[in-house]
């Protein structure tokens, strides 16, 4: 049970609850206090930002001020066209509507009235840029780096980034810097040395901690909106977990939370504000919900994300969307990691295939990573397992490009990687495929039938059984120096290596029900007054499909600031 019946006294009142430190909830509770409201954020753990400060935080935003000022043309027709044809109906159109509106206005309020600084992704495509309104590039959009000293105590706080994000687990770059160096463009060893020499010149930051004071990706958008809230002093309770929620007269009115070890009564005037992340990291609801094989341990995200917020609404009435779908994600689990790692630009450099368990390829490799896993499940029989699948890619590729938690082998040779990585056998190594195969329980012959086959197509150019490298989102993170398809080289040379490759994700998608005002719905349709949820605790207003990068954060940002104006100064 998590609802309270309504206490004698309240021990603390305020016009918005938000439970959730991630960007959406952030972005409500700013926006809130600039209209005149009493906003709180609490969060259970120890840590502020949620899967936001862990993510690439880039915001997905069609026709934002950004790509206008690099004249880049964009309309809210085509942005709408977009969403409809990769949504086939299972959303609402005025949800659309309304966020292809919205999401450019809260962009840009946030830039005038905040410390967020974003940049213009400008050749980052949308996920399915051949699709009716896709755009080549621009309306992904990422935070500039944010200097950490700006937050002076708090920025011990915040929660710290993926593993993946980080050169050596340690500096940091921009997704738009990651891409230069990736394909060695034009000054890409000055680039090198800019962000090495930034990061261990930072006499005062080395002597603290190994962790980079100049923040990229979900760091730095977090960090911005951290700073922009201390500016107006609103408050972060850490440590307080939702317990209940207190209803009256079938209307919510706040929460009983758990602070420093006491019952604290929270009245919430105006509403309380669900953006808590989704079920990721609960295993049991996992099973109950997604579809099999899956494991907590294959998730990206934030391990504070257990469903509990969910619960508490499905206990209010609440009706539930997507509760099978997530945003999907092949990862790899290594060894004395805390959290598993999203293989996004390795799929798609050439000279490396995915296979199930007979050795066969099913997929185009270079797909976005949402549909790597959907193709997975899709595939998956007792006949031909694809869950997990498998990585194979020859000592070409692992000379020239990184890989999970390795370097390129010309900067870090097999002799060269950590004794702990070695002795796990984590990755398999063998002079013949078949050897390889014995290593990963791949049937042998199909696995060199399908390296066979990808030679021959990475001869032509050409991959008739599922055209990678055709779209222009695969060649983003292939190798254009590599011709005639920078997604596709053979896989000649020996030794051969192989990874097991996991259906993991950055988080789940499905959640409460909400409507275009992000109104808790209940199972009859009629709101649920006083509660409200955005983000990915409830039901992606995204439906089945991903746009873009920044997909999940642009609408809880936009949701978190539509909400703000309707509960503060008259909405």
């Amino acid at each position: 049970m998590t609802t309270a019946p309504t206490p004698t006294r309240w021990d603390h009142t305020v016009d918005l609850l938000i439970v959730g430190s991630g960007a959406g909830g952030m972005t409500a509770a700013l926006c809130a206090r600039d209209r005149g409201g009493d906003p709180l954020i609490i969060e259970k753990t120890n840590q502020y930002g949620g899967s936001s400060a862990m993510s690439g935080g880039s915001l997905w935003i069609p026709n934002n001020y950004l790509m206008a000022a690099a004249g880049v043309e964009d309309s809210s027709d085509d942005a709408l066209a977009y969403l409809r044809a990769l949504t086939h109906g299972t959303v609402p159109d005025e949800k659309l509507t309304l966020y292809v509106e919205e999401a450019p206005r809260m962009l840009k309020y946030m830039a005038d009235h905040s410390r967020l600084r974003m940049q213009s992704m400008l050749t980052y495509t949308d996920y399915y840029p051949e699709a009716p309104g896709g755009k080549p590039g621009g309306r992904s959009v990422e935070p500039e780096h944010f200097d950490a000293r700006l937050l002076g105590d708090e920025f011990a706080r915040m929660r710290e980034p993926a593993v993946q994000e980080l050169v050596m687990g340690r500096v940091s770059m921009t997704a738009t810097e990651a891409h230069h160096l990736l394909a060695r463009h034009p000054g890409w060893v000055k680039l090198t040395t800019r962000i090495m020499s930034r990061y261990w010149l930072d006499v005062g930051g080395r002597a603290k901690s190994k962790r980079d004071r100049c923040l990229s990706l979900g760091n730095a958008l977090v960090g911005m909106l951290r700073r922009s809230l201390m500016d107006r002093d609103v408050p972060v309770w850490l440590e307080t977990p939702a317990r209940e929620t207190v209803v009256e007269d079938g209307k919510v009115v706040g929460m009983v939370v758990e602070r420093a070890g006491a019952t604290v009564r929270i009245r919430a005037k105006k509403g309380v504000l669900f953006a808590a992340g989704g079920f990721e990291s609960n295993d049991e609801m996992r099973k109950r919900y997604l579809p099999g094989p899956t494991k907590a341990e294959w998730t990206t995200a934030n391990p504070g994300n257990t469903g509990d917020i969910i619960q508490m609404g499905m206990d209010l009435g609440a009706g539930v969307d997507l509760m099978d779908d997530a945003w999907w994600g092949p990862t790899t689990v290594v060894p004395g990691e805390s959290r598993a790692r999203m293989l996004v630009i390795e799929k798609g450099l050439p000279g490396s295939i995915f296979v199930n368990k007979r050795g066969a390829r099913f997929l185009n490799e270079a797909s976005p990573y949402n549909d790597i896993c959907k193709a997975m499940y899709a595939n998956d029989t007792p006949e031909s397992p694809c869950v997990p699948a498998y990585m194979i890619f020859d000592t070409n590729y692992r000379k020239k490009y990184p890989c999970g938690p390795f370097l390129p082998g010309a900067q870090q040779p097999d002799w060269a990687l950590p004794k702990a990585l070695k002795d796990s056998g984590y990755l398999k190594k063998s002079d013949t495929l078949a050897g390889l195969a014995g290593q990963l329980g791949v049937d042998p012959a199909g696995l060199e039938a399908s390296v066979a086959q990808m030679n021959e197509y990475a001869r032509n150019g050409k991959d008739p059984d599922f055209h990678r490298g055709e779209s222009l989102f695969d060649r983003y993170y292939g190798d254009e120096k590599v011709t005639p398809n920078p997604c596709l080289a053979p896989l000649t040379t020996p030794p051969y290596y192989g990874i097991v490759v996991y259906a993991g994700d950055l988080g789940t998608k499905g959640g409460l029900k909400t409507d275009a005002a992000a109104r808790v719905l209940k199972e009859s349709g009629e709101p649920v007054p006083g509660l409200y949820a955005i983000g990915n605790c409830s039901a992606s207003m995204m439906g089945p499909t991903y746009p873009g990068a920044g997909g999940t954060i642009g609408p809880a940002m936009t949701y978190g600031y539509l909400v703000a104006r309707a509960l503060t100064n008259g909405g």
